[in-house]
């Protein structure tokens, strides 16, 4: 006699992460605490369509899942294909991809896929072909916003999802142009979080700044699928591809790739498409990026293992007129100079911190420029609390 089939509520997976891709070291940090960031409105009035909520469990019903995902979400993905013209005809020099944020043109991509482009032409899912404008660029958090001029009936804005919300293991969906295959599905899981990047800021260079509370993805990313989403199961985006780690002589997926998260993303691209840029608040102060603090508690006979121990202050910064003080001598770890002596910073605005990245993840996601935060530190044995005015990073 057959037996009733039972019906129940599949969670769809899918992953997939970065690409078109810059080449990285993995960067461990401790996962920082999640932080809420507001809900990404796009202009469009008509309303995501909603996943089925339950599917006959059968062989195929994962593949349904991620088909369904995809015929709703790769109308909204581009190729974006770059040329200069530094010599007498326009010459192609890369390609990425991107994703459509609203039904006004915007698209969303990384700023490495777009910068230095005298043409950008953007191709859709369906063939076509539309030149588009750089509206803003963030070097730091590299993403960058587009605009294409097209009727708002053709656009498919994918929507935003809450990266704070992904677990690690999560699966996970990336579609992109890996190599130039258009429209190129691939699925893995949420292999971490809370990862960093060097940011490039506005010369090139990672400097003293990073890019904190980045998602790691075994999703294969390839170049070309940089700019691309990273989406959950529901089809919202999680994440844009950004970057993959490699050997330094292979660039091809390694089952390591970077993303950066949703929340960012939001708290960016609406800051491009209001001032034209993106602001960070800044501390002004100098760590020591070869060891953490827990390394050097026991060398230089720390009274804390964890918190962030100062090097220096930057001059007439927000630290140094709050009264934060740099270290005072050098001394040898492990063969490497370390700057010793400096304040160690153990909290901010009452809660503990771990690492110097955690505390940039903290302000870069919870704080704006003006504000203010109280810094609890630790300075020859005493506790004490300053006040400090975050300014603007530096460009």
């Amino acid at each position: 006699m057959m037996k009733s089939i039972k019906y129940v509520t599949v969670a769809l997976i899918a992953v997939i992460l970065v690409s078109g891709c810059r080449e990285f070291s993995v960067f461990e940090t401790p996962t920082p605490r999640p932080v809420v960031v507001g809900k990404w409105v796009p202009t469009s009035d008509v309303p995501p369509t909603a996943l089925p909520q339950s599917i006959e469990i059968s062989a195929d019903a994962v593949e349904l899942l991620l088909q369904n995902v995809y015929e709703r979400t790769n109308p909204g993905v581009v190729n974006i294909d770059l040329s200069d013209d530094s010599g007498s005809d326009l010459t192609e020099f890369g390609s990425g991809s991107g994703f459509v944020l609203d039904t006004a043109g915007h698209i969303v991509t990384n700023n490495h896929v777009v910068e230095g482009a005298d043409e950008i032409d953007v191709t859709f899912a369906d063939g076509r072909v539309v030149v588009a404008r750089v509206i803003g660029a963030d070097p730091y958090s590299d993403l960058a916003v587009i605009k294409v001029e097209m009727a708002a009936d053709q656009l498919h804005p994918l929507e935003i999802g809450d990266s704070d919300a992904v677990k690690v293991g999560q699966r996970v969906i990336a579609i992109g142009n890996p190599f130039g295959l258009v429209g190129t599905m691939t699925v893995g899981i949420v292999s971490g979080k809370g990862r960093t990047l060097p940011a490039d800021g506005a010369t090139g260079t990672s400097g003293n700044f990073s890019n904190p509370d980045i998602l790691q993805t075994d999703a294969a990313i390839n170049p070309g699928n940089s700019g691309g989403p990273l989406l959950n199961s529901r089809g919202e985006v999680i994440g844009v591809n950004a970057a993959i780690r490699t050997d330094g002589t292979n660039r091809s997926n390694s089952g390591v790739g970077f993303a950066i998260p949703s929340n960012t993303v939001k708290r960016v691209a609406q800051q491009i498409l209001k001032d034209g840029r993106a602001s960070y608040p800044y501390l002004g102060v100098n760590v020591d990026n070869h060891f953490t603090i827990g390394e050097l508690a026991v060398a230089l006979k720390l009274p804390v293992d964890k918190g962030v121990l100062v090097s220096s202050i930057v001059a007439g910064g927000p630290a140094e007129k709050a009264g934060l003080r740099g270290g005072d001598r050098q001394v040898t770890v492990r063969g490497i100079p370390v700057v010793a002596g400096g304040d160690i910073i153990i909290a901010i605005d009452g809660d503990s911190i771990i690492s110097f990245d955690q505390m940039i993840g903290y302000l870069s996601s919870q704080k704006l420029v003006g504000q203010e935060v109280t810094l609890t530190i630790l300075r020859d044995g005493e506790t004490l609390q300053l006040l400090l005015t975050l300014a603007d990073r530096p460009q």
